[in-house]
């Protein structure tokens, strides 16, 4: 993460991110992503939610996983939006880890 510590590569980042929230994250209705959750349905999904995440609320992951039931919600107690933090990172690598030997398994059956 130490990459995005510098002016230039947080004014990047900052610029992609603004470009997307202007455009309403290219989608064409604020609840896209519910109204359309039965497209993603088979895809194996975990939702990652810092507690203190004041960027995408509690709600938002909330509304997700009760629309998503199958999609394991993993709540990081102390965290907040960062991919930096040291509860999302893990939380994140763990559920990559599950989706490798998931991968692994179904390959060797």
């Amino acid at each position: 993460m130490e990459h995005w510590e510098g002016a230039h590569e947080a004014l990047a980042l900052a610029r992609i991110e603004c470009h997307y929230f202007m455009n309403d994250l290219f989608f064409p209705t604020e609840n896209y992503l519910l109204e359309n959750v039965d497209k993603i349905r088979n895809i194996p999904t975990v939702i990652v939610q810092g507690r203190y995440d004041v960027v995408c609320p509690m709600a938002s992951a909330w509304d997700l996983h009760k629309a998503l039931p199958e999609a394991d919600l993993t709540v990081v107690p102390d965290a907040g939006h960062s991919v930096s933090e040291p509860g999302i990172t893990s939380a994140l690598v763990e559920a990559m880890d599950r989706f490798k030997m998931a991968a692994n398994s179904s390959v060797a059956s």
